[in-house]
């Protein structure tokens, strides 16, 4: 019989807004959160279906180490939701805030499409 997978997460009272903050400041784990409060709980691979298992395994734990998200295994499937109470009653408003905030950017609009314009921009 296999081992039933457990996962450690910090009490209300010990997510720090450092940890938080620090787990919001990477725009894929942002774009995660932004699908977990629009969608609710997801299968953890449905937050990166692209990515390396590694890379969303990371990214994952980071926000479920930082206080971000819930974790629960259901079979095979890892299960993950925003703790949007747990983070309102210790920093009210701020994850509506921050999303509020996001623009997620479009394919091929990260840092080529702004040195692209920055190079037209000198052009002139």
């Amino acid at each position: 019989m296999a081992a039933i997978r457990t996962y450690v997460h910090p009490e209300t009272e010990d997510i720090s807004l450092p940890r938080v903050l620090f787990a919001l400041s990477e725009p894929l784990r942002l774009e995660m959160v932004r699908k977990l409060a629009e969608e609710g709980e997801v299968d953890s691979i449905d937050l990166g279906p692209d990515l390396p298992r590694s890379t969303l395994t990371h990214h994952t734990s980071l926000l479920r180490e930082s206080g971000v998200a819930f974790v629960r295994a259901e079979g095979r499937k890892c299960m993950i939701s925003l703790r949007t109470e747990d983070l309102d009653a210790r920093f009210p408003g701020l994850v509506g805030t921050v999303l509020a905030g996001y623009e997620p950017e479009p394919p091929g609009g990260g840092q080529e499409a702004r040195n692209e314009g920055a190079r037209r921009g000198k052009k002139q």
